[in-house]
């Protein structure tokens, strides 16, 4: 396993050296000059020259990049230049207010795509199949942000059961446990939620259809174990292949909210990168690209290493 485990790093480094890479150019061959959000219309050419030299814009990329990945590795991630604030200062209370609401849509979606997904496969072909796999369907076809939309009209507006936006009340983006902060969270994280919850559900009913369908099934039964071990050892088999896609669906979650933050005015890192990109704010839409990107070669490291645990023979493969 320790083996596994350095092979499976190794690995990683190389691949979030190439993450960032393609984030600084990603971000640097886009039309525009991320100064005019800062600077008057009507500047002179000597002030925008020294603010070029201030951010380090009039440098080549090559340099440019390193300087910029060498300050990464030490947690700066430089200035906004919008609001003159430290970026990672900024991304650190955003990343917290996605956290809180990938956490609770991960707990929406998993659990009931887990539950549809087994229970559909297990009962493959009835009627409950068939109202399951509609269920799965009609999540991954609507589109969320078209979905949180309604919900704030039904719920919010007219209703006025549950608030429709901000993190707390008044439209605080500060976060704590208690039911006034509580609310805000339940309507995005219902949203965001119903595109993994089909993914997961879809994904878990044909992977436990085709595990019934195999020999070792049938020996099973034939030895006279009873439903609930035939159960167990499909949910062990099932395992593995549900873990990838929950954690890439997770990365999903944190990395592909900035529609659903926007709906519903959520400051988290989703709301943050929609302003930088709207401002051209480069340090910020750098910083926040690069987190989430690494977020996602994490992710994927951790579900592997817990995939390897589960099902040793990954290991060997």
């Amino acid at each position: 396993m320790l083996f596994y485990l350095v092979k499976r790093v190794l690995y990683t480094l190389p691949v979030a050296f190439g993450v960032s890479i393609v984030c600084f150019m990603l971000v640097h061959i886009a039309p525009g000059d991320p100064l005019t959000s800062v600077l008057p219309p009507d500047a002179s050419a000597q002030l925008q020259q020294e603010m070029r030299r201030l951010y380090g814009f009039d440098r080549p990329y090559y340099e440019q990049f390193l300087r910029w990945f060498g300050r990464a590795l030490q947690g700066d991630l430089g200035t906004s230049i919008a609001t003159g604030r430290s970026v990672t200062s900024e991304l650190v209370k955003a990343m917290g207010n996605t956290l809180i609401l990938a956490a609770f849509a991960t707990m929406i979606g998993f659990v009931l795509g887990g539950l549809f997904g087994f229970v559909a496969g297990y009962f493959r072909n009835s009627f409950i199949d068939r109202f399951a796999s509609l269920l799965s369907v009609i999540g991954v076809s609507v589109p969320h942000y078209w979905l949180g939309m309604v919900l704030v009209i039904i719920f919010s507006a007219q209703l006025g059961w549950l608030p429709a936006t901000g993190a707390g009340p008044g439209g605080s983006s500060d976060w704590a446990w208690d039911w006034a902060h509580l609310k805000h969270v339940v309507l995005p994280a219902i949203t965001m939620s119903v595109i993994p919850m089909g993914i997961v559900a879809r994904t878990i009913r044909a992977l436990v259809a085709d595990i019934l369908s195999q020999e070792f099934v049938g020996g099973l039964r034939a030895k006279g174990l009873l439903d609930l071990g035939v159960f167990k050892h499909v949910v062990k088999n099932a395992a593995p292949t549900a873990l990838a896609v929950m954690g890439l669906q997770f990365g999903y979650l944190l990395g592909g909210s900035i529609l659903i933050e926007t709906v519903f005015s959520w400051p988290g890192t989703g709301f943050l990168l929609g302003n930088a990109i709207f401002q051209r704010d480069l340090p910020l839409l750098q910083g926040t690209i690069l987190v989430l990107a690494m977020f996602f070669v994490v992710l994927n490291l951790i579900v592997d290493l817990v995939q390897s645990a589960i099902d040793p023979r990954i290991q060997r493969s």
